[in-house]
């Protein structure tokens, strides 16, 4: 019997070599082109919410995970306050199109998405504050807004928010041909004022610490979605 020979194989054949991205992870970012015009209300608002407060971490949600920041309660967008109405219809208008795009390939055709936010707070973080790694149950889309992100740097990781693989067994074993799953499994996004990243609620993230003069002021927000 003569040797098998794969190299002939190949010629003989013609190779068609399809690359499937299985269980990606959606995220977006975005500029608000408003982002001064608000930024001139929503500022000062939240700002005096944080005067108004009992307490540093008026949500009661996991307290002890936060360090040196304010956080609100949970209806920051439900305010009839300046600017706050408007930022809320536009927030809800790009989660909606974000979860039209990644859905665009099981909804039915002509069936539209309707994202609404059903919580959001605003946070407050001083120099040395940060918030530990956490995800939100209970929706189904997450945002950020960057009203202020102060001296945020990438260097240094000053109040950089960051994301963690959700793949939980991606790091068990490394080698060269695994080296594009990167081998600290963290993806940190360095915030800028005006900007507004939107993932699913699954994603564990945390704000690392915060070093600066400046306040690092953000308005976070809970969507769920409902077909239309």
């Amino acid at each position: 019997m003569e040797p098998f020979d794969l190299n002939a194989l190949k010629i003989q054949q013609e190779l068609n070599v399809e690359s499937i991205a299985a269980w990606t992870t959606s995220m977006f970012v975005v500029e608000l082109p408003e982002h001064d015009v608000l930024k001139e209300d929503l500022l000062p608002y939240a700002y005096q919410v944080r005067q108004s407060a009992n307490c540093a971490i008026e949500s009661q949600v996991a307290v002890s995970a936060k360090h040196k920041l304010f956080e609100s309660t949970l209806n920051f967008l439900e305010s009839d306050a300046q600017g706050v109405g408007e930022l809320k219809q536009l927030l809800e208008e790009l989660v909606t199109a974000a979860a039209e795009q990644v859905n665009s390939g099981v909804i039915e055709e002509g069936q539209g998405l309707n994202a609404s936010i059903v919580e959001s707070w605003c946070h407050i973080t001083e120099n040395g504050g940060y918030h530990d790694a956490h995800s939100h149950p209970n929706c189904s889309w997450c945002g950020i807004y960057y009203l202020d992100a102060g001296d945020c740097e990438l260097n240094s990781r000053s109040g950089v928010n960051r994301f963690y693989d959700p793949r939980n067994c991606a790091n068990q074993y490394h080698d060269a041909g695994t080296q594009y799953l990167d081998a600290t499994g963290v993806w940190d996004f360095v915030p800028q004022s005006g900007q507004v990243v939107i993932f699913p609620s699954y994603l564990k993230h945390s704000a690392l610490p915060y070093f600066g003069e400046k306040d690092r002021v953000v308005i976070a927000f809970n969507c769920v979605v409902d077909a239309c």
